[in-house]
């Protein structure tokens, strides 16, 4: 009955372009295309219950939707002259959902209880950097030795050595704040500080949140928000055509249909996303352990190709692991050319003059295998035969970890912007395999320069120290470094002040609402969701030539 309703309301408002907002008052996002995997903070590890996570709660710290550190539950903080010890000021007169008060014990227990080896919290180790974090969670201390509350409004915080990065870890949603004494089923019904208050979650379906009134930044605008999960892409296309949802990422196979669109064109915004895709080379693996045989793996690629014909145009090319929006890049380092005569030349002076055999692994997402069996073609074409594995996501990345893939094909986002949330966990000697250095790469150079620069306080000197550690890895190609994937956003016309954000937990809708021009008075809960029928994906580009 309801699914009619939303039929009929969708003949009514459709259609791209329009100005007449639909009959409710709930904004709704269809970014989402699985199942939070729980609401618990300390649980978070995916991009949905990271999201849903900075909806409910705060941390110390937070995100603007441009990626900038801002003052979360801390009101400021000072740091001492040898960058170990931080003192957060806390904000007064704070509330979680349920009423009770917040202050500094809180911040104490939230973080202990992630690090507690019982939560499980595979997130907990970006607590590490706090002075005795590490022993507590391998019980070798009682309680954090860096943790120290001063009064209920001070925190002091004493780190194992100067963080650059400090403050943007404790926005992340590992870093959030709970209350002291939370229910069994805390990730399920969980209770935060945030703007928004959980009412409802059908699972696979969708989570709807009501505003909280009494948030310390004042209450969002809108009066709901609900976050949709949608599997399949085409269905969060026809729900947004339908008016039936409010924001939507374009599948990667349609954007060159939306962009040319003239209706379409005026809803769409773009972002500087922080997702690296590439595909990880094992230096530690037969003839793959030269650098000549890694570098003639990237010359006789032309990845310039596969980016216009494959994702349209929306992948910026990588001449490193650090995306172009963040300190540390180097704009000057031109990315290898497709230069087939210089690969075939590279892996004869390497000892392998008739070829290599290979092996490229790849989870079952379409366009990856897509983008796989065209660097299959590239690669044979200079004697470089590759046989193309696929495998679940799941299967893939844990043969990768376990170094028994030669190449794979994946991506890697950022759960915080800076440079060395790319350059510490995808290549640093200490992350083999787990990590996420899945090319098992070491080199001494390049793990001292990425160390200095976690440590160094100076922005300058940081932004240079990272961009001679990219150098580094650049040169020694332990990958063959594709793009940086420029998301795609579609946003309803009357829906004002949505700033597609830089980093996923960036958007909290506070200033997010619907057009006062209205059909009419709803509920939020009269809004609730809908459609979800399963239908194919698109796969409107063709596939690239082959060499």
């Amino acid at each position: 009955m309801r699914r009619g309703f939303f039929v009929g309301l969708a003949a009514l408002v459709a259609c791209f372009g329009g100005d007449v907002a639909p009959d409710r008052r709930t904004l709704i996002d269809s970014r989402d295309n699985y199942d939070p995997r729980s609401l618990d903070p300390a649980l978070s590890t995916d991009v949905p219950t990271g999201r849903a996570v900075g909806y409910i709660f705060d941390g110390l710290t937070r995100f603007t939707p441009t990626a900038q550190v801002e003052p979360g539950l801390a009101e400021r903080w000072d740091l001492s002259s040898d960058g170990r010890t931080y003192t957060f000021h806390l904000r007064r007169s704070v509330h979680f959902h349920d009423g009770s008060s917040f202050g500094a014990r809180d911040v104490v227990a939230s973080w202990e209880r992630a690090l507690e080896p019982s939560t499980r919290s595979s997130a907990s180790e970006f607590l590490y950097p706090i002075k005795g974090a590490r022993d507590f969670h391998t019980q070798k201390a009682k309680t954090v030795a860096g943790l120290s509350v001063r009064d209920d409004s001070t925190i002091v915080v004493t780190l194992e050595e100067p963080l650059a990065a400090f403050l943007k870890l404790l926005a992340m949603p590992v870093a959030s704040i709970v209350p002291q004494r939370i229910a069994p089923n805390f990730g399920e019904r969980p209770i935060g500080t945030g703007p928004w208050r959980l009412i409802d979650w059908h699972h696979d379906d969708y989570l709807l949140f009501a505003r909280n009134d009494q948030y310390f930044l004042g209450p969002p605008k809108a009066e709901s928000l609900e976050a949709r999960i949608i599997a399949e892409p085409s269905t969060s296309v026809a729900e947004f055509e339908s008016g039936n949802v409010d924001v939507l990422q374009i599948p990667a196979g349609q954007i060159r249909e939306w962009e040319d669109d003239e209706s379409r064109r005026p809803m769409l915004s773009s972002t500087p996303a922080l997702e690296l895709v590439y595909v990880g080379i094992n230096t530690t693996r037969g003839p793959l352990v030269d650098p000549r045989v890694r570098q003639a793996i990237n010359y006789a690629v032309d990845i310039n190709t596969i980016i216009e014909r494959l994702v349209a145009g929306r992948g910026t090319r990588a001449a490193g692991v650090i995306p172009p929006a963040l300190a540390g890049y180097d704009s000057a380092r031109r990315p290898y050319p497709f230069n087939p005569a210089k690969a075939k030349q590279l892996l004869a002076a390497a000892g392998h003059p008739n070829g290599i055999d290979v092996e490229l692994w790849v989870s079952m997402t379409p366009i990856y295998v897509r983008i796989a069996e065209t660097i299959q073609a590239y690669l044979n074409a200079v004697g470089i035969r590759t046989k193309v594995v696929q495998r679940e996501s799941a299967a893939s990345r844990a043969a990768a970890r376990k170094g028994e893939t030669d190449m794979i094909l994946k991506d890697w986002y950022a759960d915080y912007p800076d440079a060395e949330n790319f350059l510490y966990p995808l290549l640093y000697s200490g992350n083999k395999g787990s990590g996420g250095n899945v090319s098992f790469y070491a080199n001494t150079r390049f793990d001292s320069t990425v160390l200095a620069a976690r440590r160094e306080l100076n922005a300058t000197k940081r932004a240079a120290l990272l961009r001679s550690a990219d150098s580094i890895g650049f040169v020694d190609a332990p990958m063959m470094f594709l793009y940086f994937y420029n998301e795609l956003y579609a946003v309803q016309p009357w829906v004002k002040g949505f700033r597609p954000p830089v980093i996923f937990n960036g958007q909290r809708w506070l200033d997010v609402s619907l057009s006062a021009e209205r059909g009419g008075q709803s509920t939020p809960a009269d809004s609730a969701p809908h459609v979800a029928p399963n239908a194919p994906r698109s796969t409107r580009n063709a596939p690239p030539s082959t060499p």
